[in-house]
């Protein structure tokens, strides 16, 4: 009997190794199929959260959360009733620009600790073309002292949840599937086709599958960046890009791409996972850094317009309220991880400014945690001088001009400064509230 039948008859049970926006929607995913889940995260507050039936991710919702089999743990101990082991840990980069496998190796060795001979381990973890093989094996086989190929089998099936996404799902996402023979990517076919509706599509290795993870998210940096360059110049130029990307998509074959703050875990790090290994091969990168370069700019460049707009009407900056809306990297979305945002908070800082924040989805606890930031609830949002609408949160999508004007200070329309990075208010309108105005 194969692993997969082993699974789905509950002979054998799966684990998860990292229970985050990604980790845990698949845990749930393969619960609500009736196949055995082991949860496992080593922050026990996360898991009380679970237990106690909260999802602080707020991709499956508390009701889920409440309802699944899922057995969440934070003793490694209890992975070693499992035999399909998946790890779904971050990989952020280091300030250098460099890969962070800190929480990679980390898994890897508790997986290795507990690994039961007959087991596979598939990583959903983005990392660079041949980290599985080079550096993920060689640990499991050290910590375990199995010997891989024989005892134990290894694949990679990248990760392509979309946080806050709730049309494009975990279940309606091809999902990418290798592993390093045909056994094992037969058998992990067959378990993530359990799961995942639309089907699964295999490759021929482990480094076919990690490349396309890093080289997808690339692609979109790169697009991204050339939209915000364009931005760029057509502010110099008086043209609203907007409107352009508008007109460009009445073309069948347009892209669509619009600028803005490129963060997350997803797209603002893995461009630098490919690049990584292309150096260390003897390649440097002509085009993914320098899209890197112009999207990482951004932060400033905003804050640098609403400086500019603030003294165009005669306001002091270094004096003046300035309130951002909006701090998570994408909107209608809890996942503050690797924000942009928080360059236009630097920015401003240099200039003196001490920005106040807000932001309905993002947890106050992590915001000081990750940022030192200090969160300010929506409804005590007022006096502002400049209002940088950052993150198009529904909340602040569904606000009129006259409610934003409301935030502000009594002062005459055209003192008031409104950087609109999102373009979510029509240009039109913008216009014919007399409040001086920025867009990407």
């Amino acid at each position: 009997m194969s692993l997969y039948e082993k699974l789905v008859t509950r002979q054998e049970c799966l684990s998860l190794i990292g229970l985050g926006y990604v980790g845990m929607p698949i845990a749930v995913a393969f619960a609500q199929k009736g196949i055995r889940v082991i949860g496992f995260d080593l922050n026990k507050e996360k898991i009380a959260l679970y237990k106690s039936g909260v999802d602080p991710t707020q991709e499956v919702g508390n009701n889920a959360i409440a309802q699944t089999t899922v057995e969440f743990t934070s003793d490694e101990r209890d992975l070693r009733m499992a035999l399909f082991h998946i790890v779904a840990v971050p990989t952020p980069v280091n300030v250098d620009h460099t890969p962070d496998l800190t929480p990679v190796i980390g898994a890897s060795r508790i997986v290795g600790r507990n690994l039961m001979p007959g087991s596979i381990v598939v990583y959903e973890s983005t990392v660079y073309p041949g980290c599985t093989e080079d550096v993920c094996i060689p640990i499991l086989e050290h910590e375990s002292g199995l010997t891989c190929g024989v005892d134990f089998k290894v694949g990679y099936s990248p990760e392509r949840i979309n946080p806050g996404d709730k049309v494009h799902r975990l279940e309606n996402i091809h999902k990418i599937v290798s592993g390093m023979d045909r056994d094992s990517l037969e058998e992990i076919k067959a378990v993530y086709d359990t799961v995942i509706t639309v089907g699964t599509h295999p490759v021929s290795n482990i480094r076919t599958a990690e490349a396309v993870k890093v080289v997808e998210n690339s692609q979109r940096d790169i697009n991204i960046a050339f939209m915000n360059e364009l931005a760029m110049v057509f502010d110099r130029m008086d043209i609203d890009t907007n409107e352009v990307v508008d007109g460009m998509n009445t073309k069948w074959n347009a892209l669509g791409f619009r600028p803005g703050l490129v963060g997350g875990h997803c797209i603002g790090v893995d461009p630098y996972y490919f690049t990584y290994q292309a150096e260390k091969l003897g390649y440097h990168s002509q085009i993914i850094l320098n899209g890197r370069i112009v999207n990482d700019s951004m932060g400033k460049y905003i804050a640098d317009a609403a400086i500019k707009k603030m003294i165009q009407t005669g306001q002091t900056p270094k004096n003046s309220k300035v309130v951002i809306l909006g701090l998570t990297f994408k909107e209608n979305c809890p996942d503050t991880r690797n924000s942009k945002v928080i360059d236009i908070v630097k920015r401003l800082n240099e200039y003196g400014i001490s920005p106040r924040i807000t932001d309905p989805w993002a947890s106050p606890e992590e915001a000081m945690n990750e940022y030192g930031i200090r969160l300010v609830p929506f409804a005590k949002v007022d006096g502002a001088d400049c209002l940088i609408v950052a993150v198009a949160h529904s909340e602040f999508r569904s606000l009129s001009l006259d409610a934003i004007k409301g935030l502000f200070r009594d002062m005459p329309d055209e003192n008031k400064v409104l950087i609109d990075v999102k373009g979510i208010f029509p240009t039109e309108a913008l216009k014919a509230s007399g409040i001086t105005w920025w867009r990407l």
